[in-house]
């Protein structure tokens, strides 16, 4: 799977409610899919140093299939994991998991390029503050693992995923409160940012029973308002970006540097690649968009990162088809899959089938697991075969 599932609560004849065990998968607590355990890593804000890609493509080569798939919450996942143990200890040594109690709830996106490129403000201090806080506190291990939380520094570049807990900078020093993907009128200074999204993640664990996301709890939004003595205010327009189009190509930060965005074929990080980029030595993101940027890099490095990169896998051509074009696990990773849809996208996409200007998701069945947030042609497999919507 490429979204993250949860296994959801019920009630007993007695009518309480039934205690059902989060099925989301994390670093040790793998998914049994059809081709083995899958491990995911959460990587908040997507964040990796160049010494932790290199555990991870290592890890990918001894432990799993060779390669890495990239989710839609800049997470990395392993599939076909033949030691959950081991790759547990590796990731631990790495500081890629700081808290055995809440490392499925570091569900944390930002906007890739703050304090690089655009944006009205730089949110990269609030990404590690935000999960120092996180778990710090022993309640919110609770959350579940799909809980959603955003930093956006302006641009709107990670609302559209519909976060449950989120801020949008207005201006240098002003954030929007975001809850359920909307804004809640709510406006609060940048240095309480921090501390208001943790208590209304407080207040969710506090008053869910079987919801596993906030827009599914009645009044949710507005009893978390409640709960953190905030007054609801009047909701304005604040731009979201909605064309799922990641970076691509050469970015000129803010500093004279050069950012690098690069697109991987089915949002699949090779083992190989992944170690000529730790091999850069440069900070790199993992963004929503199952893409990667590497920052930081000096005009004559980013160009010597382009002629080595490209040939191994990492795209930057923004008028590739595989811009546009997701995938599902499909057959054989998931049983319930009706198709391998990653060898059929593949197909459309070397025939030239695929229609430039539209996002498009395949899926191998109904539930269109990984599906991006917006505007997106469905493609669905079905008993018969593929149907468009």
């Amino acid at each position: 799977m490429s979204s993250e599932t949860n296994a959801r609560g019920g009630s007993d004849n007695r009518g309480e409610v039934r205690a059902v065990p989060d099925r989301c998968p994390g670093a040790l607590t793998a998914h049994q899919a059809a081709d083995g355990a899958l491990a995911r890593v959460r990587l908040p804000g997507g964040r990796l140093t160049s010494e932790q890609l290199l555990v991870l493509a290592r890890a990918a080569t001894d432990l799993s299939t060779g390669s890495m798939e990239l989710s839609s919450r800049g997470n990395i996942q392993f599939r076909s994991v033949t030691d959950t143990d081991e790759l547990a200890r590796r990731l631990a040594d790495a500081d890629l998991l700081p808290s055995p109690t809440h490392e499925r709830v570091r569900n944390i996106l930002a906007s890739p390029l703050s304090g690089r490129v655009g944006g009205l403000t730089d949110v990269r201090q609030l990404i590690a503050d935000l999960d120092l806080a996180l778990i710090s506190h022993p309640e919110l291990a609770a959350l579940p693992g799909r809980t959603l939380f955003a930093l956006d520094d302006g641009r709107g570049d990670v609302i559209a995923p519909g976060p449950d807990f989120a801020v949008q900078a207005v201006d240098d020093t002003t954030y929007a409160l975001i809850l359920a993907g909307n804004d809640s009128g709510a406006r609060i200074d940048r240095s309480r940012v921090v501390d208001v999204l943790v208590d209304a993640a407080r207040s969710f664990v506090e008053f869910r029973t079987t919801e596993w996301r906030l827009r599914e709890l009645d009044e949710g939004p507005a009893r978390v308002l409640a709960s953190l003595g905030l007054r609801r205010g009047t909701p304005t327009s604040l731009p979201v970006a909605s064309e799922n189009i990641p970076p691509v190509g050469w970015l000129t930060q803010s500093d004279g540097r050069v950012t690098l965005g690069g697109v991987l074929a089915l949002g699949t990080l090779d083992a190989r690649l992944a170690e000529f980029l730790a091999a850069v030595d440069k900070p790199i993101v993992v963004t929503p968009w199952r893409s990667l940027i590497v920052c930081d890099l000096d005009e004559d490095v980013a160009d010597t990162v382009v002629r080595v990169l490209a040939p191994l896998g990492l795209i930057f051509d923004e008028n590739s088809p595989w811009i546009e074009a997701s995938a599902c696990t499909g057959s054989p990773g998931c049983e319930k899959s009706h198709s391998d849809v990653r060898a059929d996208l593949t197909d459309a996409v070397d025939t030239l089938q695929i229609t430039p200007g539209q996002r498009q998701h395949w899926s191998g069945c109904e539930r269109r697991c990984g599906r991006p947030a917006g505007d997106v042609l469905d493609v669905v497999a079905g008993p018969t075969g593929y149907r468009v919507s």
